[in-house]
């Protein structure tokens, strides 16, 4: 059973910085969000011939990577987010790639499905795989243990979707319609897939449900009452290579993109077995057609 879903830390994280009014809570919130940073993550994308100007308000791109940590080894990418920004339009786009696809996994010259990238070379495979199969530029990549799924959507007080399948997963009974998730409702939620009509693509969208949901939670979430929690969790929990001068920059001039949100995605592709092994190999025709969009979104076109 695959572990989804990491929208939500990134929006934690820099929702945090738009209500920090006291020194005490700053303080706090500095040391986790330079706990989480990782330095070594590159900082700007050789597609990219200088790093984005965020004062600027220059278009970015997110990779976001949920992470099934296992205790046998480093663990899957089974979750994995393109999510791209541009004030200037007031619109992000929000693509899931399905964790089987087929492609090159850069630094090792091979072809193979796309999450075991993150279990050959940790984020910077994932993210330079990614680049290649999109063939856009990747600024920013947070990765996610999904252990802290459950107490992130629970510290927002919980997400509201519009089901459009009613089914059961794990105890509980979704039905169709506007539904309210709490943290392990949330997670089983997206998790179901043998259930599904559409099989993986219909957890993608689910999954995308909540991202949105958590977007709109977290830009009206004010209150700080379970700040030390939230924080902790965080600290153990997330990896990104943005600074915490570049989130509170985000924070600030990339939130109203929020008012238009379009989800794009992968499905014209077929399942191919190869070697004893399931892939999804993506139609070329769809990938030409979804690279254009997100690089005509970030203004590379």
């Amino acid at each position: 059973m695959s572990k989804k879903i990491i929208w939500i830390t990134i929006i934690s994280c820099l929702l945090l910085g738009g209500t920090i009014y006291t020194a005490s809570i700053y303080k706090n919130v500095t040391k986790t969000l330079e706990t989480i940073h990782e330095p070594e993550i590159r900082k700007v994308s050789e597609l990219r011939k200088t790093e984005v100007e965020l004062v600027d308000q220059e278009p970015i791109s997110v990779l976001l990577l949920g992470v099934d940590e296992r205790d046998d080894d480093v663990g899957r990418s089974d979750t994995i987010i393109v999510l791209t920004a541009n004030p200037s339009l007031s619109s992000i786009k929000v693509l899931s790639i399905p964790r089987d696809t087929y492609t090159e996994i850069i630094g090792i010259d091979k072809m193979d499905k796309i999450n075991h990238a993150y279990a050959f070379g940790g984020i910077d495979m994932a993210l330079q795989s990614v680049e290649n199969l999109l063939d856009i530029p990747i600024d920013y990549v947070v990765q996610v243990n999904m252990e802290s799924f459950l107490e992130i959507v629970d510290s927002v007080g919980g997400v509201t979707v519009e089901n459009t399948t009613a089914f059961e997963e794990n105890g509980y009974l979704f039905k169709e319609g506007p539904i309210h998730l709490d943290g392990d409702m949330a997670l089983s939620y997206v998790r179901m897939r043998m259930n599904d009509p559409l099989g993986d693509f219909g957890r993608q969208e689910r999954q995308k449900q909540v991202l949105l949901a958590v977007l709109k939670e977290g830009a009206s979430f004010n209150s700080l009452l379970n700040y030390k929690d939230l924080l902790a969790t965080l600290a153990e929990n997330i990896r990104t290579n943005m600074t915490f001068d570049q989130m509170m920059d985000i924070q600030k001039g990339y939130k109203g993109a929020l008012a238009n949100v379009e989800s794009i995605s992968l499905t014209k592709g077929s399942g191919k077995r190869m070697n004893d092994i399931w892939y999804y190999v993506p139609e070329e025709k769809e990938l030409s057609e979804v690279t254009l969009v997100l690089k005509e979104h970030l203004e590379l076109e």
